[in-house]
Formats: C-alpha cells, sequence, structure tokens
C-alpha cells in the first residue's frame, strides 16, 4: 500500500467520479484534485449559467459571469464546508454575490432581449398553437422582469431551478419562513399582473 494512503482513498482514486459520493468529490477537490473539480463543473455549469442568464438577460455576461463564479470556486473550494446544504447551493451563493455587483455596477434595469431566449419547438403541434404558447412565454417573462430583484431570484430558482425553499434561503440570505412568505406575495403579484393584462385585451 502506498505510504500516507488509507485503503478507502486508495480504492476511491481508482473508482470512477460518477461512482463517489459527492461529498467525496468535494473532499478530493478542495485537496486541489482539478479532475474533481471539472466534474463538479460540468455537473453545475448550465444551471448556473441559466439562473445568471435569467437575472442578466445577456448571453455574453452571463457566460462572463458564470466563469468567473467557477473561477471563484476553484479558489476557494477548499473553505468549502459541509453546513446540511447541497455544494449546488454555495455556487448559487457566489453567483448571487456576483449578479448583484452586476447590477449594481449597471445601476439600471436591464432587459432581457426577447431574441436570444432560446425558442421551445414543439413536435405535431398547429403552428397557430407554437405561436400563442411563444407569446405566452414572452408575456410571462416581461412580467417577471417587472419585479423586484429580490423576487425575480426567486421564481427564477423555484421554478427554472426547482430548489427548496431552504436552499433558496442559503442563498438569498433568508430564513425559510421569510422564503415562503415571499414566494406567496409573489404569486399574488403575478396574478394580479396577468389578471390586468387580460383586462387590458
Amino acid at each position: 500500500m502506498t505510504e500516507g494512503v488509507t485503503s478507502n482513498e486508495l480504492y476511491q482514486q481508482d473508482e470512477p467520479m460518477e461512482e463517489l459520493e459527492e461529498s467525496d468529490i468535494l473532499a478530493k477537490a478542495s485537496k486541489g484534485d482539478r479532475d474533481a473539480f471539472g466534474f463538479l463543473y460540468e455537473r453545475y455549469v448550465d444551471r448556473i449559467y441559466n439562473y445568471i442568464y435569467y437575472r442578466t438577460g445577456n448571453i455574453h455576461d452571463a457566460e462572463d459571469i458564470t466563469a468567473r463564479v467557477f473561477y471563484r470556486a476553484l479558489h476557494h473550494i477548499h473553505r468549502y464546508t459541509d453546513r446540511g446544504v447541497p455544494f449546488s447551493a454555495w455556487l448559487y451563493r457566489i453567483a448571487h454575490n456576483l449578479v448583484a455587483n452586476w447590477h449594481r455596477d449597471r445601476s439600471r434595469k436591464q432587459e432581457i432581449s426577447l431574441t436570444e431566449v432560446p425558442t421551445i419547438t414543439f413536435k405535431g403541434k398547429a403552428p397557430e398553437q407554437s405561436l400563442m404558447q411563444s407569446e405566452e412565454r414572452d408575456n410571462l417573462l416581461r412580467l417577471i422582469r417587472n419585479l423586484t430583484p429580490d423576487r425575480q431570484n426567486l421564481i427564477i430558482l423555484k421554478f427554472i431551478d426547482h430548489l427548496s425553499n431552504a436552499e433558496i434561503g442559503q442563498i438569498i440570505g433568508r430564513s425559510e419562513g421569510a422564503v415562503k412568505s415571499l414566494y406567496h406575495r409573489t404569486l399574488l403579484s403575478l396574478r394580479d399582473e396577468i389578471g390586468d393584462q387580460f383586462e387590458d385585451l
């Protein structure tokens, strides 16, 4: 046996990343294992990018901020400690802070360019039905962009990233109860906005 290496560690060195628990992968990454960090990057990069894109509305800035999130994570992963929430919540927290800085630097609300939003196509449906769905999606995006930043955050994390209230609370720095309350108020606000739109038709 290699000196200074336990039998469990030696076994894990030969075991594919896919078969390891995330805690084991994190332990390897925190000790400087670039392959382990690369595995974590591949697992979470799309989710973090989507979150940042919906918060900034700009493809190029989303790509830049996503790169900065993982650069920062790589250089601080040795400080990461498991406090009962997923590693992804730590990444989202880094992204949340960088996006907040991005908005502060611009000091004005950014609108999502609707031409940049990926078009979802549904096979077998009539063109007019697809057009209606596209218009509904665009209207929903406009409504979300009119929300305050904390409510935008909540909607994206809840419905796009499917995170729990506890995970969202860890990311935005609020208690689980406060997240539930904000969620309820946000849904009521969106319902009122949608109702106003129908009245204007």
